[in-house]
């Protein structure tokens, strides 16, 4: 388990804070992560890549020369926002456009989406290639639905290198997809992993037994079976990956890359006898073995387990591959021509948000909207657990710690806002931005995304009357509908997001009071969430554990639930 920590909290920013002052060599810090300390003699493709903490060297130790020009780190397991995001690749641009590459994880794509919109917005070229190398993940006919693990640092260093040789935007681009579409990954675990302050790992694995398809992000295997020997892993890494062969590479005479990662807590004597039976194997199958790397390259905390990538070489690839690059975490090489980064250099987000003029009766509003958020912000700290506990099940346990940092921050950022003498919508966007920052994960973007929808429709000139607040809880539903696309009965938070609005809209309409609707449409709400442990998710990480989740129900519509009623017993106080 973890053991050296001060505040919980706390515990990504202070590693990030570590990290940047240890490796100065390479990396300084930014607003939402870090980008490279030197530049070339040329201006070249920025390449962006990130995620959550707790995967170390994945995300940070993989800046520097010949690979990422920059990482946006989220906080443990969850996703940075999209002004991370923006933040490090507004920093990192060096005006031959953006590279974004991540795993395609649910909260990644839509964090990293919405920068790519803002980058493009502000007309900057932007580009995005997801990691999708995880065999386990989905099925063959459903390649575009995997998840990335640790064939993020293929995509990474090709994209990387491709770069740094001058190529433009096209190419880079052309090269990370092709890179992706011949890596293919299979990972296990022993053990899961703990986190910073928790008292027990986020899944378990019975003595004996070993975890079979695992996630980086703390989620259970999708299968179990005994624990072999390792020889026996060997075997079974080889097997399923020469069975996930990419379209077009037979084996025999094929060049390949082989890296057997360690996901935290395996020891690298370990790896190596792994190692030891895998080159037989590959050799023997007739695949010629080029640059082979075993150690930690995507870790997860101090999961004891490990996964076994392939990367299917051409000529192109090869060279790439094998090309220079300087970072904290891999090197190979020497990258000549460096220079350290001026500040003038970078280009720097300005962090403060305008407060623009109000009517009184929206300035009104805006301070019942900021009690709300104090409200809220009590009540998920102290159903924080409970919510981990019913993600843990078929997720990876962070829903809980995301909704409580989250709505901490909207509390923090609608009070500033509110004293500030801003309206309704300022204060509501403002809350909306913060939570998407430190909620990270898909419900941080979500909750941000539909805080925003609202303020939007109520605007910060008039009185905030039930038909606009109905208004604006259909904004909400519409917004989250689209931006995330799920759909009622794909066992998330739309499942009680939507009869919410719906009946808040339809007592509206009738002539219900706001705080008669609003009950009606909570208790909707709640019971529409436990609903849902009839259902079997379709969509996030959850999906890939099948029936798992049945008979528990979902934590993001219990969480939406239990804001709804929060918000009911704030209204009643202001009525």
């Amino acid at each position: 388990m973890t053991r050296l920590f001060n505040d919980p909290d706390d515990f990504a920013e202070e590693m990030i804070e570590g990290f940047a002052a240890a490796s100065a060599r390479w990396v300084r810090p930014v607003t939402g992560g870090v980008v490279r300390s030197t530049r070339g003699a040329e201006p070249t493709v920025a390449v962006v890549i990130g995620g959550g903490s707790g995967h170390y060297p994945a995300f940070g130790g993989l800046v520097g020369p010949g690979l990422a020009h920059g990482a946006a780190m989220g906080n443990l397991f969850a996703s940075p926002s999209a002004h991370q995001v923006h933040a490090v690749a507004t920093a990192a641009h060096e005006g031959r456009g953006v590279l974004l590459s991540f795993g395609n994880y649910a909260g990644d794509v839509l964090h990293f989406g919405q920068a790519q919109e803002r980058m493009r917005a502000a007309g900057i070229d932007c580009r995005t290639v997801l990691v999708t190398d995880d065999v386990w993940s989905a099925p063959k006919d459903e390649l575009d639905r995997r998840r990335g693990i640790a064939g993020d640092l293929v995509v990474f260093k090709i994209a990387g290198a491709a770069a740094e040789a001058g190529h433009d935007l096209d190419d880079v681009e052309r090269l990370a997809r092709l890179a992706n579409a011949r890596t293919r990954s299979f990972g296990v675990a022993f053990g899961g992993c703990t986190l910073p302050g928790a008292d027990e790992p986020l899944f378990d694995v019975p003595a004996g037994r070993m975890a079979v398809g695992l996630g980086i992000h703390g989620e259970p295997g999708i299968d179990e079976v005994d624990v072999p020997t390792a020889a026996g892993l060997a075997e079974m890494f080889v097997t399923k990956l020469l069975g996930e062969l990419p379209e077009g590479v037979d084996p025999a005479g094929a060049r390949v890359v082989p890296i057997l990662n360690g996901l935290g807590s395996v020891k690298y004597e370990e790896l190596f006898v792994v190692y030891r039976t895998i080159h037989t194997l590959l050799t023997d199958a007739g695949v010629e073995i080029v640059s082979p790397e075993v150690g930690e390259f995507c870790t997860s905390f101090d999961m004891a387990g490990a996964s076994l990538t392939l990367l299917w070489l051409d000529d192109e690839l090869e060279r790439l591959w094998l090309a220079p690059c300087d970072t904290p975490a891999f090197r190979r090489g020497e990258v000549a021509g460096r220079r350290a980064v001026e500040d003038a250099e970078l280009t720097a987000l300005d962090d403060a948000q305008e407060i623009g003029a109000a009517s009184d009766a929206s300035r009104a509003a805006a301070a019942v909207i900021s009690r709300a958020f104090a409200s809220v912000a009590a009540m998920l700290d102290a159903h924080a657990d409970e919510l981990g506990r019913i993600d843990r099940i078929a997720g990876d346990g962070d829903h809980g710690i995301g909704m409580q940092r989250g709505s901490r921050a909207a509390a923090e950022a609608a009070a500033g806002a509110a004293e500030a003498a801003a309206g309704a919508r300022t204060t509501l966007q403002h809350a909306g931005d913060a939570w998407a920052d430190k909620g990270g994960g898909t419900s941080g973007a979500i909750w941000g995304e539909m805080l925003v929808a609202l303020g939007a429709a109520v605007g910060d000139d008039d009185a905030v009357t039930a038909d606009a607040v109905g208004a604006g809880v259909a904004a909400m539903k519409d917004a989250v509908m689209s931006f995330g696309k799920a759909k009622p009965g794909d066992k998330t938070m739309i499942d009680a997001i939507v009869p919410f609005s719906d009946d808040l809209t339809a007592r509206l309409a009738a002539g219900d009071t706001l705080i008669d609707a609003w009950s009606h449409a909570a208790d909707v709400a709640t019971a529409a969430a436990e609903a849902t442990s009839e259902l079997t998710a379709r969509l996030g990480r959850a999906r890939s554990h099948g029936d798992k989740s049945l008979g528990t129900p979902d934590p993001g519509a219990v969480s939406f639930a239990l804001v709804a009623h929060t918000v009911l017993d704030v209204l009643k106080e202001e009525d």
